[in-house]
């Protein structure tokens, strides 16, 4: 008789630690492109900026199809709820890189900071938010309405607090040019996402799962190409292996610095526990989609996109795995 095939210990480990194909795709097509930087660069024969400029269009297409009005209008009554979010995501994360801004001094910091900057001028996760909010035992409802304003207003704020703080390559020649390709490739494609939801939104419940993939390949092939022109360049030469860990550790304590912030906010507001799940896990995420395309857009004409991303690459894994725990735990109190 044979026995079943005993569990994959270390497959289930990974899991629970929130490690999953994409983390281990985005060290993948790094490597690639440090080995490979030729493949995805400019000189390469493959368009791949027609090929992503497509893909990106189509990323916010698809999320604009599994927004539901009716859920976006359910959500408007918690109001408190929703500005201690938008606040921590569009506020308090650029207060706080702005205090550290001092401690950057080297050209090769200055770069840092900006990329740091970046980071926190990005909207919050939608899926991965709502994922943990639904594990910890949040208000599923606030944080599906929260994660989805929230990527809407990024794509106005984003740019706007980038081109306050940064320089991004956006002066007054080129800001109509900034402002047409977020027309296209990003509200245009929302906007019919959201006219068509009534009529394609069941087939795109039935294909999450295949969408979700599509977005996760669109976002390693943005990265793969920007790491190829980084190297290429070689951006990275000035940076050691012990700027790299020390920047994951700083990713880190601000992860846990703002969840520890929003966390207080909403006890001296006197939100119920669900309530204040939702403005945790949805006030400390950030959002490598939107961080993906808006560095191409934002930065077009600099060969140091791979830097800018790199906080954000950091970010976005660590606050998986921390996120994941943290809500296993909140979820077990309940």
């Amino acid at each position: 008789m044979n026995q079943p095939a005993p569990p994959n210990r270390l497959a289930a480990l990974l899991a629970r630690a929130g490690l999953d194909w994409f983390l281990l795709g985005l060290v993948g097509v790094v490597v690639l492109a440090y080995f490979l930087p030729g493949l995805g660069s400019k000189t390469s024969p493959v368009s791949w900026k027609i090929i992503t400029t497509v893909g990106v269009a189509l990323v916010f297409f698809f999320y604009g199809l599994k927004l539901k009005f009716a859920e976006l209008r359910a959500g408007l009554r918690n109001w408190k709820l929703h500005l201690v979010v938008q606040l921590s995501t569009f506020a308090l994360f650029p207060a706080l890189a702005l205090l550290v801004r001092p401690l950057f001094h080297s050209p090769e910091d200055a770069l840092l900071w900006q990329s740091i900057f970046f980071l926190c001028a990005l909207p919050s996760t939608v899926s991965t938010s709502v994922v943990m909010v639904s594990i910890a035992g949040g208000n599923l409802p606030a944080a599906i309405f929260n994660a989805s304003i929230s990527s809407l207003l990024g794509i106005a704020l984003t740019p706007l607090l980038t081109s306050i703080f940064l320089n991004t390559g956006t002066g007054g020649s080129q800001l109509w040019g900034l402002a047409t390709q977020l027309l296209w490739q990003v509200v245009l494609p929302v906007g019919a996402g959201l006219l068509l939801n009534s009529r394609l939104g069941a087939v795109v419940d039935r294909h999450r799962a295949g969408l979700r993939i599509f977005d996760q390949l669109t976002i390693l092939l943005i990265v793969f190409t920007a790491f190829c022109e980084s190297f290429e360049e070689g951006i990275f030469r000035s940076y050691a292996v012990a700027d790299i860990v020390k920047l994951g550790a700083g990713m880190v304590g601000l992860y846990l610095l703002v969840f520890g912030l929003i966390w207080s906010a909403g006890r001296l507001l006197n939100f119920s526990r669900p309530d204040n799940i939702v403005a945790v896990f949805c006030g400390s995420k950030k959002s490598l989609v939107h961080g993906s395309v808006m560095a191409s857009l934002l930065f077009p004409s600099t060969a140091a996109t791979g830097v800018l991303l790199l906080p954000l690459m950091l970010y976005h894994a660590l606050q998986i795995i921390l996120a994941s725990s943290m809500a296993q735990y909140l979820g077990r109190k309940n």
